[in-house]
């Protein structure tokens, strides 16, 4: 059975720190959202016990290991799941502390670039 492909949907890339939608690239390349923008990926192991190399190519980026081959940027972050608890470690922290709304001398002035498109004024 033949399922069309939709417009948009063909290719969702996601931030490999928090699982949001990427729509910039830092400077290793990699796609992230836009308050990641500044962070690195760290070294990542394979199963084996060998550093990953990042790579970059035609259909976006994945990863090299000398000794299993070539593996794809989903399947590298599942085989390092301390990356994804260090980066949710300032989250998991302010959980428990409860929001309070705003005073007057706690507003402050943002400055948007044309870089941040997508902003929410909430």
């Amino acid at each position: 059975m033949y399922i069309p492909k939709r417009y948009g949907q063909s290719r969702i890339d996601l931030c490999p720190f928090c699982e949001k939608a990427a729509t910039v690239k830092n400077s290793q390349d990699v796609p992230v959202c836009q308050t990641h923008k500044k962070m690195l990926l760290p070294d990542l192991k394979c199963s084996c016990n060998s550093y990953l190399d990042l790579r970059k190519g035609k259909f976006g980026v994945y990863f090299n290991c000398m000794n299993c081959g070539n593996m794809n940027m989903k399947k590298a972050l599942s085989l390092n799941p301390s990356f994804r608890n260090n980066t949710d470690a300032p989250v998991s922290w302010a959980i428990g502390k409860t929001a309070s709304r705003p005073s007057k001398q706690d507003k402050k002035e943002i400055t948007i670039t044309s870089d941040e498109v997508d902003i929410n004024y909430s």
